[in-house]
């Protein structure tokens, strides 16, 4: 299973601050925002592909394309700013 960790933002629209995700079929931080996605009209937007998000894997900052597995921990959230 992936921990899939929701942030700020995307955790209000999603409605959970977190879920597992079968690992099967899901190569790559972008498979599992796919997979995320076709779950249900909230995922969708609030991981839109057009949308800016920052991605962890395993709390290190992580692309697209990043692989994943079994026993990773993934946290989604919006672009910090501040001053």
């Amino acid at each position: 299973m992936i921990k899939v960790l929701y942030f700020a933002a995307i955790r209000e629209q999603v409605g959970t601050e977190s879920e597992d995700v079968a690992a099967e079929g899901v190569a790559t931080v972008a498979d599992l925002l796919a997979h995320l996605r076709e779950r249900d009209a909230n995922r969708a937007e609030a991981l839109a592909e057009s949308r800016r998000l920052l991605v962890a894997v395993n709390q290190e900052y992580a692309d697209r394309d990043r692989a994943v597995g079994d026993g990773d921990e993934v946290a989604l959230f919006p672009p910090v700013t501040g001053g």
